[in-house]
């Protein structure tokens, strides 16, 4: 479950966004996967609620945001969406969809507090 390992990172990035921002805990934690990630967004909340006690993270109101698989073909330069790798060009058929969204996990942004309780 590689979830485990993203939600270790994402409290990493947030840890060092608070000793270089200087506030004490987050609210709120707005996250953006993306459709061909490959991240079970169950799993990674699971993994999320599993690192958070005891963090900048814990009680924090986690947001997943799913952002939607693109890609343009290498063939025909057809632009359009993308939701499973593999896939054929819808316009001419060749298997040359190049992934250009959807990709990532990404920290959108957090709404902080100054203090700790």
């Amino acid at each position: 479950m590689h979830e485990a390992s993203l939600a270790g990172s994402v409290l990493r990035i947030v840890e060092q966004a608070a000793v270089r921002e200087g506030f004490a805990r987050v609210v709120r934690l707005r996250l953006a996967v993306g459709e061909l990630a490959s991240v079970e967004e169950a799993a990674l909340r699971f993994a999320l609620a599993a690192v958070m006690p005891g963090t900048v993270l814990d009680g924090a109101q986690v947001d997943i945001e799913i952002v939607p698989g693109r890609g343009r073909c290498g063939c025909c330069g057809h632009e359009g969406a993308l939701p499973v790798l593999g896939l054929a060009c819808s316009q001419c058929g060749a298997y040359a969809m190049r992934p250009t969204a959807g990709l990532d996990l990404r920290v959108v942004d957090l709404q902080v507090c100054d203090d700790a309780g």
